[in-house]
């Protein structure tokens, strides 16, 4: 190359391209699918816009906007804060490839609880201290078997608040059924109170697991109740079900989601339904061995957890296949003061509603 060429125009913004290249560190990537790609992008794409939308007096409307978040778990996130993000497996590039608006275009199962990963890292963290209540409402469903036959209960308006005092406690919270109030007491051995776990998941304690999948998994694997005759994948499975119904730190949400992908047997469950019908993006699990399915149910728009639902898939003496187990629909959770205070209304002191 003569020394014309080397000092044109093109050759240098060559050269000052790869001068900067060598300054900026490379880019992290995660063998993410094309289909990951672009669902990915499309997530950092929706910010972007939601961004210019508030910056600018006109309001393009080529973007639909989905239904609001849940407040209390909620909350837009810039752009650069998406895109942070998004760094640790996501180099970006240009391209005129159409892009995918929901979950369903991730590549399989592990697509989707990658992308609720994702998803549940843009959730605003509550401030929780250790003398308030987390509040769940909540729609159930069970099936007493008790008779040696399964028999469905009616659909029921459960209220709970579990204390989040860090301190070994003999009474583990409170429950209202239809109205009437149960106290719940220490678990069978736990003489001296029982301490925050996974049988009483204190916020600070969620926030104290593991965030690494693989350490997350193997925790709960090593810590869950074994039953002989169920798998233990399955009861780990329903376990992070049972933790998905309630309010999560963000970064244990992600975790919980990826270390799920990591559970064999898991896969997509289209069109699976809570206990009050709201269809949505389902993942599930079916113990072969003892015959019991779990379906978890995600919204289509926001992508929050609406419920789970259990049933038999092989005959047993109390039950054929086919049968319904259990069904749960969330419906609101917050964080208030006292037991039996209703979020938007105060509690006296017997923890009775009055008006707000």
């Amino acid at each position: 190359m003569n020394r014309e060429d080397a000092a044109s125009p093109e050759n240098r913004d060559d050269d000052e391209a790869r001068h900067l290249a060598r300054l900026l560190p490379p880019p992290v990537t995660e063998n993410l699918s094309p289909e990951r790609f672009r669902h990915q992008k499309e997530l950092l794409m929706n910010h972007i816009d939601a961004d210019t939308r508030r910056d600018s007096p006109v309001q393009p409307t080529t973007r639909p906007t989905g239904r609001l978040l849940r407040p209390a778990l909620l909350v837009p996130v810039s752009a650069l804060a998406l895109a942070g993000i998004l760094a640790g497996g996501l180099a970006l590039r240009t391209d005129n490839e159409n892009r995918p608006t929901t979950a369903t275009a991730a590549q399989g199962t592990d697509g989707l609880l990658h992308h609720l990963s994702t998803v549940a890292l843009t959730r605003e963290e509550p401030v929780v201290r250790n003398d308030q209540f987390l509040y769940t409402r909540s729609m159930v469903r069970e099936a007493d078997i008790s008779s040696g036959k399964a028999v469905l209960s009616p659909l029921t308006e459960t209220e709970g608040w579990a204390p989040q005092d860090p301190r070994p406690l003999k009474k583990t919270g409170l429950t209202r059924v239809n109205g009437k109030d149960e106290v719940s007491n220490a678990e069978l051995g736990d003489d001296h109170g029982t301490p925050a776990g996974l049988s009483r998941p204190t916020y600070h304690w969620l926030a104290s697991l593991p965030t690494d999948p693989d350490e997350l998994l193997a925790y709960l694997r090593a810590h869950v109740r074994k039953d002989a005759e169920q798998e233990t994948d399955q009861i780990v499975f329903e376990q992070i079900g049972v933790l998905l119904g309630g309010v999560l730190p963000p970064k244990t949400a992600a975790a919980l989601y990826r270390a799920a992908a990591k559970i064999p047997g898991v896969k997509e469950a289209p069109d699976a339904k809570d206990a009050i019908g709201r269809t949505g993006l389902g993942i599930a699990r079916e113990d072969t061995k003892y015959g019991n399915r779990t379906e978890w149910v995600f919204d289509k728009d926001d992508y929050s957890f609406l419920g789970s639902r259990e049933y038999r898939t092989k005959d047993a003496p109390y039950a054929k296949a086919g049968t319904l187990l259990s069904s749960t629909a969330e419906i609101e959770h917050a964080v208030v003061d006292k037991a039996g205070q209703v979020p938007g209304k105060a509690a006296d002191s017997t923890g009775k509603r009055q008006a707000g």
